[in-house]
């Protein structure tokens, strides 16, 4: 009589037969389990890897906006800070000086210097700031009896770069910048009684002016606001 198997089913009376059967099975359970473990170590390291990417990708975006707040500290302009001028500029090469009256009037006046430094003016001062567009002289000089500097340029004679170098010279207040044609020189700097002629915006005579004049104590009201009034047409900041 051929034995059964303990499921019920014939089994193979010859023992070198079972064996095998037994043998292949148990290779076959082996294998799966192999091929299982397989396929968790690669879905393990396939997780590694993401996490590796994503840690990366995240540190250089970290470095990277660190590299931008510091390059940003680095490379922005630091603001020009000046100590309130004496209103002595006759050290510098080729300053003129003047003598003015300080009326308020109504209407246009008629300067002696071109463009005014100093004079009869409105009674409204021009806010200072830069100026894409030409202000107005009575309101300007108004402001320079403040203790403001102002500095024009021909726009026929000074690029967008040499506008860009003045500005990088001018301190955030007391200073106005202004296209003004039909000037002498490139550049004319002028402050209440005296002006300098320049040609280009690399001459270091600019920066020795703003040091004499920049609210100069002798301008005939060196503590008077320059905000707070007229923003005329260009207002930039």
């Amino acid at each position: 009589m051929t034995p059964t198997s303990s499921s019920g089913k014939r089994a193979s009376g010859n023992p070198a037969t079972q064996a095998q059967l037994s043998q292949s099975a148990k290779q076959q359970r082996e294998q799966q389990k192999q091929a299982k473990l397989a396929e968790y170590q690669r879905q393990l390291e396939k997780r590694r890897r993401s996490k590796v990417m994503w840690w990366v990708v995240g540190s250089t975006a970290g470095l990277a906006v660190v590299a931008l707040v510091v390059a940003s500290i680095i490379f922005t302009p630091r603001p020009v800070t000046l100590e309130r001028g004496d209103g002595d500029g006759s050290a510098i090469t080729g300053v003129e000086t003047f003598t003015n009256s300080a009326t308020h009037v109504e209407g246009e006046v008629a300067y002696a210097q071109n463009p005014p430094a100093g004079g009869d003016h409105n009674a409204v001062w021009l806010n200072c700031g830069v100026y894409s567009e030409p202000v107005p002289n009575v309101n300007a000089v108004h402001s320079l009896e403040h203790g403001a500097v102002w500095i024009t340029y021909d726009p026929e004679r000074v690029d967008e770069a040499g506008v860009a170098a003045l500005r990088e010279q001018l301190p955030s207040s007391y200073v106005i910048l202004s296209p003004y044609a039909g000037l002498p020189s490139p550049i004319v700097a002028s402050a209440w009684n005296a002006q300098l002629q320049v040609d280009s915006a690399d001459d270091e005579r600019l920066g020795a002016f703003l040091s004499a004049y920049w609210r100069s104590t002798s301008a005939p009201e060196p503590n008077a606001a320059c905000t707070g009034a007229l923003d005329a047409p260009g207002k930039q900041s």
